[in-house]
């Protein structure tokens, strides 16, 4: 092995302890107040990969996927980063069952990710452009470009989406239902264009990668779907269990029905580009 240049110093391989490796990381900013954050919630390599593989149910994950506290497999980051492939992860999932049928949304999911990987590679240019006018009412020009502190903070006054904000921050992972509202409540909410979300996804999350980011972004913008997702807090407290904050007076802009939630976030919903 050559030798360091002249005035550079290596950096250290081993740590005591993942905190151990966080807390230099986060020190090399050069910032005095830079915060000491939380190891990652994921071990790396490939035996840990293997060990989460194991783990999975597909019956289980079909049954309570949509929920937090469901039987999520959490293999995305060892996807995303070519630990385990889609192949791999199938086959598995298929071993695991008596009847194909049993894994059949398990194995939806992961054709959803192959599908995006697909249209990234035959329309680069799709990822960071509307693919479809908004179906909101509204035009492009309409969206900020650029996401607010208080939502990079999770400061909004919104306690669930705050406390969503907090999970990203901390860990670099959210269950996807939580991503879909977050998301929807930046683009639809606050009226930023979706690319601002998605960059800060991708700076933030482990299993980030443009192509299932951004065209979910899209999907839920509704430049690449029929019409915008949007949520209410019902459905957060269904979802989301007694860990997330769901107190009407905490979450005012989420408390309404559908149809009002419709009414006053798409009020030329029909027009031009409704």
């Amino acid at each position: 092995m050559s030798a360091p240049m002249k005035g550079y110093t290596l950096l250290p391989k081993t740590f005591d302890s993942a905190l151990d490796m966080a807390c230099f990381v986060a020190g090399l900013s050069g910032v005095d107040s830079a915060p000491a954050i939380d190891a990652a919630p994921f071990a790396g390599g490939r035996a840990a990969a293997e060990a989460a593989l194991a783990g999975i149910d597909p019956r289980s994950y079909a049954a309570s996927r949509n929920h937090l506290d469901g039987a999520v497999t959490r293999l995305s980051p060892y996807i995303r980063h070519g630990i385990l492939s889609l192949d791999e992860v199938r086959n598995h999932a298929l071993a695991c069952v008596g009847n194909a049928k049993e894994a059949e949304k398990f194995i939806q999911e992961l054709a959803w990710r192959d599908y995006w990987q697909r249209i990234y590679l035959a329309y680069p240019d799709r990822i960071w452009i509307d693919i479809e006018n908004y179906k909101t009412g509204f035009d492009a020009e309409d969206y900020d470009d650029a996401l607010p502190d208080d939502i990079k903070g999770g400061e909004t006054g919104v306690a669930c989406i705050d406390q969503f904000i907090v999970i990203l921050s901390d860990t670099g992972y959210l269950h996807n239902h939580a991503r879909m509202y977050l998301a929807a409540y930046i683009i639809h909410w606050r009226r930023i264009k979706w690319q601002a979300g998605a960059r800060w996804f991708l700076q933030q999350l482990l299993d980030g990668d443009p192509a299932s980011n951004n065209l979910s972004w899209q999907w839920i913008a509704s430049t690449f779907s029929n019409k915008p997702y949007i949520f209410n807090l019902e459905n957060v407290a269904k979802y989301c269990g007694p860990d997330i904050n769901t107190i009407p007076r905490h979450n005012l802009a989420l408390d309404q029905s559908y149809e009002r939630l419709t009414a006053l976030l798409f009020p030329h919903i029909g027009g031009p580009y409704g």
